[in-house]
C-alpha cells in the first residue's frame, strides 16, 4: 500500500522502484487468487481438488506452484514494511506524531479491510496487514542488522509451525486410517483435512450452490460462521508476515529498495535467492505429484515452502529494481498499477466476485484451471489502461485518496493542478 497520512508539501520524490515492486506484486497476486475467485477453495492448495481436466492445467497449478504461490504475497509484505517506514520517516521530519499517523492508517486498514472481508470476498489481506502493522512500528528504529535477525527469527518460529502442523497431519492421517482407528482421530482427521483434500461429489455441489447462490447468504457465512477469521489467522500466519514486512524496512534502510546498490550486487541477490529456492519449489512440487495429492501430502508440501519462500521474494525484488532502473513505457505503467494499488486490490475483488459469484455473472466453477489466465490478462491490462491517466490528472488512486483523508480527518486535494510527469 502507499503512504496515506503526510502532507504533500513534507513528502518527496517518490521511490519509483517500490511503486513498480508494488505494481508487480498487486498484478501478480491476481494469478493465484484467481482459483480461490473462481472454484471451491480447496483447488486454491490442490489441484486435483477442482478445475484441472487436462495436462495443461496441472502445468498450470506447478507454474504458479513454483514461481507465483505466496511470491507476490510476500512481496506484499515487503513492501508493506518499507513503505510503512517512509510514512513514518516523512511524518517525523515534517514534525508530526509519526504515532498518530501510523496508528490512524492501521485503524482506518483494517476497517477497510473487514468491509473487504465481510461484504465482498473472503480472501482479504489487508486486516491482516493491519493487525500486524500495529506491531510494526516499535521495530522502526532498529538498524538493517537487527531487522534482518529480528526477522530471520520469526521466518524460523513459522517454519517450526508449519512443521508441527506437518508432523501432526501425518500423525493424525495414519490414527484415522488404522485398522482399529482412534475415534478422536477419525472426528478430527476430516476437519483438518478438508481444506486440502479433494472434496466429494457432495461437497463439491455444496459449495457450488453456495457461491452461485444470493450475496446476503455469503455475507451471513462470513458473518457469523468465519466471523473470527481475520484475527484467528492472523496469530497462525503472522509471524511470517511481521518478518518479511522487517525485511522491506531493511532493504529500505540498506538503499536496496531506492535503487542504491550497484547491479552486480543485485544480481548476486537475484542469483543466490533463485539458485536455493526454484530447485526446492521444483523439488515440493514434484513429490507432491509424485506421491499423489492426498491431503497430508498437500499440507506437508504447503508447509515446506516456508523456509524457501524469503529468498525467492527478495530475489524477485531485485529482479525488479534492476528492471525499473531501465525504465520505459511499461515501467511507467507497472508504477502507476503500484501507486494506485490499494484501490486495483479492492477493485479486482468487485470485479471478480462479480464475475464468478451468483450475484453477477455466476461463472464459478465453469473455467478449468488454465482458463482463468483469460481473466488474469484481462486484469492486467486494464491496470495497466486506467492507473497511468488517472495518477496524471489526480494525487491518488480513489482509495487511496480515501485512505489518506480519513486518517487526516481530512480531505486531502486530489485533482492536480497540472498534468504530472510520466514517472509520477
Amino acid at each position: 500500500m502507499t503512504d496515506s497520512a503526510v502532507p504533500a508539501a513534507a513528502t518527496p520524490a517518490r521511490i519509483a522502484q517500490l511503486d513498480v515492486v508494488r505494481g508487480v506484486a498487486v498484478m501478480g497476486i491476481l494469478a493465484m487468487n484467481i482459483v480461490a475467485f473462481a472454484m471451491p477453495f480447496q483447488a486454491y492448495f490442490n489441484p486435483m481438488a477442482y478445475g484441472t481436466e487436462s495436462a495443461a492445467d496441472l502445468a498450470s497449478w506447478a507454474f504458479n506452484f513454483v514461481f507465483v504461490d505466496g511470491k507476490m504475497r510476500g512481496l506484499f509484505s515487503f513492501l508493506f514494511g518499507a513503505s510503512t517506514l517512509l510514512v513514518i520517516e516523512k511524518a517525523e521530519a515534517a514534525g508530526l506524531s509519526a504515532a498518530r499517523i501510523h496508528y490512524a492508517r492501521m485503524f482506518w486498514l483494517l476497517v477497510f479491510g473487514l468491509i473487504h472481508f465481510y461484504l465482498i470476498w473472503f480472501g482479504d489481506i489487508l486486516s491482516h496487514y493491519a493487525l500486524i502493522g500495529l506491531l510494526l512500528f516499535f521495530f522502526r528504529r532498529l538498524a538493517v542488522r537487527a531487522l534482518l535477525i529480528w526477522g530471520a527469527m520469526l521466518v524460523l518460529a513459522q517454519c517450526l509451525m508449519m512443521a508441527g502442523f506437518a508432523f501432526g497431519a501425518f500423525t493424525l492421517s495414519a490414527a484415522a486410517a488404522a485398522s482399529n482407528p482412534d475415534p478422536e482421530a477419525v472426528r478430527q482427521w476430516p476437519e483438518m483435512s478438508g481444506m486440502f483434500g479433494a472434496p466429494g461429489p457432495a461437497a463439491i455441489s455444496e459449495k457450488l450452490a453456495h457461491f452461485l447462490g444470493p450475496w446476503s447468504e455469503q455475507v451471513h457465512d462470513r458473518l457469523v460462521e468465519r466471523g473470527a477469521e481475520p484475527f484467528t489467522s492472523t496469530l497462525f500466519f503472522g509471524w511470517e508476515t511481521l518478518a518479511y514486512m522487517l525485511f522491506g524496512m531493511a532493504a529500505l534502510k540498506s538503499g536496496f529498495f531506492r535503487g542504491q546498490w550497484a547491479p552486480a550486487r543485485y544480481w548476486r541477490v537475484a542469483a543466490i535467492g533463485l539458485g536455493i529456492a526454484i530447485p526446492a519449489y521444483v523439488l515440493i512440487a514434484w513429490l507432491l505429484w509424485s506421491r499423489g495429492f492426498a491431503a497430508q501430502n498437500v499440507i506437508a508440501a504447503f508447509s515446506a515452502q516456508t523456509p524457501f519462500r524469503p529468498f525467492i521474494v527478495i530475489a524477485y525484488a531485485a529482479l525488479i529494481v534492476l528492471a525499473a532502473r531501465n525504465g520505459g513505457w511499461l515501467a511507467e505503467r507497472i508504477a502507476a498499477a503500484g501507486r494506485a494499488a490499494f484501490t486495483n486490490y479492492l477493485g479486482t475483488s468487485i470485479l471478480m466476485t462479480t464475475l464468478f459469484y451468483g450475484y453477477g455473472f455466476g461463472l464459478f466453477g465453469e473455467l478449468s484451471r488454465i482458463e482463468l489466465w483469460l481473466p488474469v490478462l484481462g486484469v492486467w491490462v486494464l491496470m495497466l489502461l486506467w492507473s497511468k491517466p488517472w495518477l496524471e490528472r489526480f494525487h491518488y488512486g480513489p482509495l487511496e485518496w480515501l485512505w489518506r483523508s480519513l486518517s487526516r480527518l481530512e480531505l486531502q486535494p486530489m485533482r492536480r493542478r497540472e498534468p504530472a510527469t510520466a514517472s509520477g
